[in-house]
């Protein structure tokens, strides 16, 4: 059945230029626009002739004026453009009363299209770039705020973000381990062992005990056979928040001896907390090696109340205890020099800070592995292919004397324990009680995803391209859902299976946030192609920053392992992905996953798509793939 006409009239077109160096021309042509489609027509003296051209309302993505270029007659004074899918339309209304009526009609239609754009071009596209930022790809990112948007859509409804409004069709993942009533295992107690503190517990050799935490690295909540939880408390009780029970409190003491004791201690991140001058008042002290001189330099924060007496160190992120406090910057400098990483103390230590290395569960026998080929270095250390016990193939990353501290280098590892995935490297263990420490892994026999692409790229089909990049957002998944942001996800830090499987890897500087953000130190490095504009501006990493990285990702992979921004360098990218710029699209990627890409290089964190909600359309376009594919 015809679909009834909205609005009708002649207007100038203006030809679409499809090859550079092809002149514009300009053509009066009837538009008719419909329920459906927006068509054009030849036009003979009123009368309607054969049909030039339709676009699909549902596929239109922006409507908006265009900056008259100079020097234009009068006939071609009141331009504007129609954005889609495929392409980009240029006509030209009769007067400004004219235009104001296409527009509006036009705005009212496609207010619930998917693909929205939130950015425009206010300049012609001509002679192969556009006037108004000089990008030469005609599908490239807008580089001006389009204002319609914002009263279109909804930024707080997700659903309004799904390519194609596609609903997310994987249910949400399990609870954290370790939360609620859930066990982790089953522990047996190896020696007897009698209480050092009122919130211990006695254990009997042999016996078997439910784990239903292990959250702390050095203790472990536990529960008899009857479920019943007996081990250390987890900050619950008023004696638990006694500073007295904490290593890094340390009372009385002098600012010279402070800085004396986190001086020995010579370790970026050492600190304690300190009594300060004023009664009921303290002071965070950390020490930082990455400052003032090579000798390194102890900043002293005070932590202040608020109206709500509330506590802080830095005013955004307000807590109800000093513990709370520093737990929260033991992840996150927020404003701090540094991470609070090693806490210095005048009393003697229980039990070590790495409690699960030495002779716990993670360290393994150095005489059990023996190294057989480089695999690869890097500026902190070397990776070597190793067999263990004779039968297994493993990966041995080793530390670089002098490039960085041991604690340094066994926070990844330290990190990877938390970490267990299919689509994650997975950590073996350690040997940590000689010289060089082994960082243990699984092998991945075909290497890095970037070289791996570079390599064999042209031998992949699209879909096998497109199930390398749903493997990483699996990943990234977990992690989002573990409230852990990467921070470094690119091609190079992905390794690769003989089965092609793509697992995420190198996760040094990951790190655990409690609200989805990470403000940097000062001096830290990044990589500036792969970084959101909110990190190179402000040193704010997320979850979101992560997505940023994972859509530069999948621009590598379907670019067979190209440099982004490859005719850049990192100052220059800089100025020109905070103007709007962004990547092309690569040949072999679909328009649907360049739509991927580029809802993750949204210029507004908050409006990038969730890893769920981006495997969820990447689920829907393998199946969509393996219904073509014979």
């Amino acid at each position: 059945m015809q679909s009834e006409t909205i609005l009708e009239g002649v207007l100038l077109k203006r030809s679409q230029q499809k090859k550079k160096i092809s002149p514009a021309n300009y053509k009066e042509r009837l538009f008719v626009f419909t329920q459906r489609s927006l068509a054009y027509y030849d036009f003979d003296k009123e009368k309607r002739g054969c049909r030039k051209g339709s676009i699909d309302i549902k596929k239109i993505r922006c409507v908006e004026t265009v900056n008259p270029e100079e020097c234009t007659p009068v006939e071609r004074q009141y331009p504007f453009q129609i954005v889609y899918k495929e392409g980009l339309l240029y006509v030209y209304a009769t007067n400004q009363e004219n235009r104001r009526q296409w527009l509006e009609t036009l705005l009212k239609e496609i207010k619930d299209n998917p693909f929205l754009l939130n950015k425009y071009h206010p300049g012609f596209f001509t002679n192969g770039k556009f006037l108004c930022c000089n990008q030469s790809c005609k599908t490239a990112p807008g580089c001006a705020i389009w204002e319609p948007y914002n009263t279109l859509r909804d930024p707080s409804n997700s659903k309004e973000h799904l390519p194609g409004n596609l609903k997310p069709k994987r249910p949400s993942l399990p609870p954290i381990p370790g939360e609620g009533k859930s066990s982790l295992g089953i522990a047996v107690a190896e020696h007897d062992y009698g209480p050092q503190d009122k919130s211990d517990i006695s254990l009997m050799k042999n016996q078997k005990y439910h784990i239903s935490s292990d959250k702390d690295p050095d203790w472990w909540k536990v529960g008899d056979a009857d479920g019943k939880e007996t081990g250390r408390s987890e900050d619950t009780s008023a004696e638990k928040e006694r500073l007295q029970d904490y290593e890094w409190y340390v009372g009385d003491i002098s600012r010279a001896q402070c800085e004396q004791l986190l001086r020995q201690k010579g370790k970026e991140g050492a600190f304690m907390v300190r009594n300060s001058s004023q009664v009921g008042k303290y002071t965070v002290s950390v020490f930082s090696v990455a400052v003032e001189n090579k000798s390194g330099a102890v900043k002293h924060y005070h932590i202040h109340t608020n109206s709500e007496n509330k506590i802080y160190l830095a005013q955004d992120h307000c807590f109800d205890s000093v513990p709370k406090l520093i737990i929260y910057h033991q992840h996150n400098s927020a404003g701090l020099l540094t991470r609070l990483r090693h806490p210095v103390s005048t009393k003697a230590k229980k039990v070590p800070s790495t409690a699960p290395l030495g002779n716990g569960p993670w360290e393994l026998r150095r005489t059990d592995i023996v190294l057989t080929k480089e695999l690869g270095s890097g500026q902190f250390g070397v990776v070597q292919l190793g067999k263990w016990k004779g039968e297994y193939d493993v990966a041995v990353k080793m530390i670089r004397e002098s490039s960085m501290s041991e604690d340094e280098f066994l926070e990844e590892a330290q990190v990877m324990m938390n970490l267990s995935h299919p689509k994650l490297v997975q950590l073996y263990g350690m040997c940590t009680e000689k010289y060089p420490i082994y960082i243990v892994t699984e092998f991945m026999s075909n290497g890095s995803l970037l070289s791996y692409l570079k390599d064999h790229g042209k031998e992949l089909q699209p879909f096998q391209l497109l199930e390398m990049c749903y493997n990483v957002c699996e990943a990234m998944e977990f992690l989002e859902h573990h409230q852990f942001i990467h921070r470094d996800l690119a091609a190079r830090n992905c390794l690769v299976d003989n089965d092609l499987a793509v697992k995420v890897s190198d996760f040094g500087m990951g790190r655990f946030v409690l609200d989805d953000q990470y403000i940097s130190s000062v001096g830290t490095k990044f990589s500036v192609k792969w970084s959101a504009p909110e990190v190179f501006h402000y040193s704010k990493f997320s979850s979101k920053s992560d997505v940023w990285a994972f859509g530069i990702l999948i621009w590598e992979v379907f670019s067979l392992g190209k440099q982004p921004y490859e005719l850049y360098d990192n100052t220059q990218v800089v100025e020109k992905v905070s103007q709007g710029y962004r990547l092309y699209r690569p040949q072999l990627s679909s328009e649907e996953i360049y739509e991927i890409m580029c809802s993750c290089w949204n210029e507004l964190p908050e409006q990038r798509p969730t890893f769920h909600q981006l495997l969820s359309w990447m689920e829907s376009f393998r199946e969509d793939d393996s219904d073509d594919r014979p």
